[in-house]
This record gives structure tokens, C-alpha cells and sequence, in this order.
């Protein structure tokens, strides 16, 4: 199983030790752009064109809420994949 799969995995799994730098990594392969946040603000966008923004906050690990939102992503990207 290769690095991405493994990744990939956690995420369905919705792994509790997830890492904001996996949550990021996955989120760019699939064309989403990460905004900084401005004044001191620890929450940063992914925006991807004609889908709605993903705001994750940077703490380690990543809360299974925002896990939950990438992992509903990346089933979505793999459905559109298979089709």
C-alpha cells in the first residue's frame, strides 16, 4: 500500500491523529487552494471553483469534525474518478 493510500485510509477512517499538514496535503492534490488566515487567526481556507470553502484550524491533531469534512471530499472525488 503506498503513502497515499495510507493516507487516503486514515481519512476514511476518520483516524483520530490526523495532522493538519495531511488534512492540507490531500485538499491541494485535489485542486483546493489554502488561504492564510489574517490577525492572528489559527483557521485556514481550502477553496476549490464551484464548491463550497472548507475552513480547518490549525491544531494538533485535527478535530474529527473537520476530518469529516475532507473525508466527505475525498469520497466525492473518488466517485468522480470511477465515473
Amino acid at each position: 500500500m503506498s503513502k497515499w493510500e495510507k493516507l487516503l485510509s486514515k481519512i476514511l477512517s476518520l483516524d483520530k491523529n490526523m495532522r493538519f499538514d495531511e488534512l492540507r496535503k490531500v485538499l491541494e492534490s485535489y485542486g483546493y487552494t489554502m488561504h492564510a488566515p489574517g490577525s492572528g487567526s489559527s483557521h485556514y481556507t481550502f477553496r476549490k471553483k464551484d464548491k463550497s470553502p472548507i475552513t480547518i484550524p490549525r491544531h494538533e491533531p485535527v478535530k474529527k469534525a473537520y476530518v469529516e469534512m475532507v473525508r466527505m471530499v475525498v469520497e466525492e472525488e473518488m466517485c468522480d474518478e470511477n465515473n
